[in-house]
């Protein structure tokens, strides 16, 4: 069942531009809110999931298809 968590959160940075910047700022509160969901992680997916290449994760979201994207409508902080 945790492999499938992890394809969801994996999905999610893709996908989710707010989900992706807030994962960037901090990780483990992050990964805390999706356990606390009810998302099953191992101790080793946990820490996968931690010391992801977040560069990789950024540009694989833009090779994706905009209209399969969910757009973040908040400004950027400068």
């Amino acid at each position: 069942m945790s492999q499938r968590s992890v394809e969801r959160v994996i999905g999610r940075l893709a996908t989710d531009e707010d989900f992706r910047r807030r994962f960037e700022q901090n990780r483990e509160v992050v990964l805390a809110e999706i356990v606390a969901c009810g998302l099953e992680l191992t101790p080793v997916e946990h820490r996968a999931l931690l010391e992801l290449d977040f560069g990789a994760c950024r540009r694989f979201a833009r090779c994706l298809d905009p209209r399969i994207q969910k757009a973040s409508l908040r400004r950027r902080n400068p």
